[in-house]
């Protein structure tokens, strides 16, 4: 993809994405992840309806009128994307690959972390970290995680979703506002996400197309592993094929949501057709 190219999907994805953070997530992120606690701003007049418990009694017998203590809350929060880009994630048998829903999120949640002066970091993982930028502030900074969502080149196929957790908990050493977007076709790390989700407060994006979850009955179609590049013949047209196929989509979802919900992380699962932003605010609204 040429420069120009580059920018001008830079620039189409954060006309839509900035639009939903400013007017739908913004606020409901705020609201569902909270600082470290809250700190004195200021001291002013007792107004109707004030807890009284905020009465500031020194400087009340210093006026002879009611003051209270107002405080504000500390964030300084660190949001990390953990981005899943390994080869399952360039597959679409729709308008969409899984890779650009997974760009729409990430870059979604980066500018509703910023518009809350958040910090944003990113790493992009396949069965080795292929890429961290460190946590910053600052609109030029998400710009960049959008420009490398959309442009970088992965040196593997595969996938190892343990590793990159690891590699989280060693760069990571203070609390962090963690979304991992995946396909989580793996099952290998529950005792990693455990550990991590003891730390930080995680959160797993599934994102999967409706044709891994059930195969079309079209006769003999040649197949090929994404990750591993093993081509293979297969018969759609036998029934026992086709119900392998759907038992393999159910038993990758099934260990998703079980794993992250045994770890105290929380889970949303979207099909590339559905909405993601109903999603978001779905899983928002209900922390």
């Amino acid at each position: 993809m040429e420069t120009k190219d580059i920018l001008q999907k830079v620039r189409k994805i954060e006309i839509k994405t900035r639009r939903l953070s400013d007017h739908i997530f913004s606020g409901e992120y705020h609201t569902s992840f909270k600082g470290k606690g809250m700190s004195f701003a200021e001291v002013r007049q007792y107004q109707y309806g004030d807890d009284i418990r905020a009465i500031d009694w020194n400087v009340t017998a210093r006026y002879n009128e009611p003051y209270i203590k107002v405080f504000e809350e500390e964030r300084e929060l660190t949001l990390m994307l953990m981005v899943d880009i390994s080869g399952s994630q360039n597959f679409g048998s729709s308008a969409q690959f899984k890779n650009d829903i997974v760009t729409e999120i990430a870059a979604t949640l980066a500018f509703s972390a910023t518009t809350n002066n958040d910090k944003i970091g990113l790493i992009l993982f396949s069965d080795q970290i292929e890429l961290f930028i460190p946590p910053k502030k600052g609109k030029s900074h998400v710009l960049r995680i959008i420009r490398e969502l959309i442009q970088f080149e992965p040196k593997s196929n595969k996938t190892n979703i343990s590793q990159a957790l690891e590699y989280l908990s060693k760069v990571m050493k203070k609390k962090a506002i963690v979304f991992m977007i995946s396909d989580f076709q793996s099952q290998d790390y529950e005792k990693t996400l455990k550990i991590v989700a003891k730390r930080h407060d995680i959160t797993g994006i599934r994102i999967y197309d409706e044709r891994e979850k059930e195969m079309p009955n079209v006769g003999l179609v040649l197949m090929q592993d994404a990750e591993t590049g093993e081509e293979i013949l297969v018969n759609t047209n036998d029934k026992e094929v086709r119900l392998g196929y759907a038992k393999h989509f159910d038993e990758m979802e099934k260990y998703f949501k079980n794993i992250f919900t045994k770890s105290g992380a929380g889970t949303i699962n979207s099909s590339v057709n559905e909405s993601y932003v109903k999603k978001l605010l779905a899983y928002f609204k209900a922390r």
